[in-house]
């Protein structure tokens, strides 16, 4: 068997072209970030400035021609107008470049196992990987489609609403000044409200803390915001020398405790949880642990195929990928444990 004839090597080429799209497509995000962050700049100047105009204004209200003052200020409301728009397509844009920068690590890690696979040579073991490394690519591309109904369905729907309220206020100033001062405020609330989420959905996607801080104070702050959105009690347990890992274990370490704490969320049923990374001079250790009620582990890895979830088959895959352990403890009624060793 030739490589030019087994569904690895064509798989290969299809991730090489793959990540050649992807790195064009980010080249060309990261040109538009820098033209719309000169963008946003140079509006927020101008805003600044139609602002302390509007003060000095209000400072001699009777030298002014009324003319000039509402003039002013619809000069005032356009440019809030677009910076708003400006700001979160800035933001949106921004979200994108993160996930295409993670899909490209991705991707990486993928060509690199490829390689490694190619060097084992094994006729018999070549269909397994490949049809391993397909269903990842599965798994990918549907959190690929959930990330973009988030951002359509959330950040994209929230700022087209504030545009509308943004066009009523501007309705409003000449006819009814108070009534345009209540909707302003609104507006500021809303804009606030909506950079927030902004805020959770990029973090969601690549928290940045990950990159400047590492795995441990990502998975504290994940934790400590997620303990305000649950029913249950969670708890997080560091032990050991706390230190860095390589990019990609911490970025998949960080993925799977996501990934174990939505478990949890959405079907465990559990009044308790706990998450604990321990630190060891071999590697390092990941349990996460809930009272609830529990499953049959071979009945769900048996139909986790059926199903196309990024779930505890998504887990042992990536695990096994790296090079780790990966034990699940769990019978109805009786909890769950999911145990992870990744060497370092």
């Amino acid at each position: 068997m030739t490589d030019q004839n087994t569904p690895l090597q064509d798989l290969l080429n299809y991730c090489r072209e793959e990540q050649e799209a992807v790195q064009r497509q980010l080249s060309e995000l990261q040109a538009l970030i820098r033209q719309t962050s000169t963008d946003v700049e140079r509006l927020a100047q101008r805003s600044l400035h139609l602002t302390n105009q509007i003060k000095q204004m209000e400072s001699r209200p009777e030298s002014i021609p009324s003319t000039e003052i509402i003039e002013t200020y619809q000069s005032a409301m356009d440019v809030q107008k677009r910076l708003w728009l400006m700001r979160g397509q800035l933001e949106k844009f921004q979200g994108l470049e993160s996930h295409l920068q993670r899909y490209l690590e991705t991707l990486d890690r993928i060509l690199s196992m490829l390689a490694l696979v190619q060097e084992d040579a094994l006729t018999s073991r070549a269909g397994m990987e490949s049809g391993l490394i397909v269903r990842l690519f599965e798994a990918q591309e549907q959190e690929r489609q959930r990330l973009v109904r988030q951002l359509h369905d959330g950040p994209a729907q929230a700022l087209t609403n504030l545009v509308l309220q943004a066009e009523i206020c501007e309705r409003l100033f000449q006819r009814d000044p108070e009534r345009a001062k209540a909707e302003l405020a609104a507006l500021k609330s809303a804009v606030v409200e909506t950079f927030q989420r902004m805020r959770e959905f990029l973090f969601d996607i690549r928290p940045m803390s990950l990159d400047d801080l590492g795995l441990v104070p990502t998975v504290r702050r994940y934790v400590e915001a997620l303990k305000d959105k649950v029913k249950f009690s969670l708890n997080l347990q560091i032990s050991g020398e706390e230190r860095r890992l390589a990019a990609y274990q911490e970025a998949a370490l960080f993925r799977i405790v996501q990934e174990l704490l939505t478990n949890v969320r959405l079907h465990a049923q559990a009044s308790q949880a706990a998450v604990r990374l321990i630190f060891q001079p071999q590697g390092v250790r990941l349990e996460v642990e809930d009272n609830g009620i529990g499953f049959d582990v071979e009945e769900a890895l048996a139909n986790a195929p059926r199903r196309k979830t990024i779930g505890l088959a998504s887990i042992r895959q990536w695990v096994e990928m790296l090079g780790g352990q990966l034990s699940i403890a769990s019978a109805p009624g009786k909890g769950t444990r999911v145990t992870i060793f990744l060497p370092s």
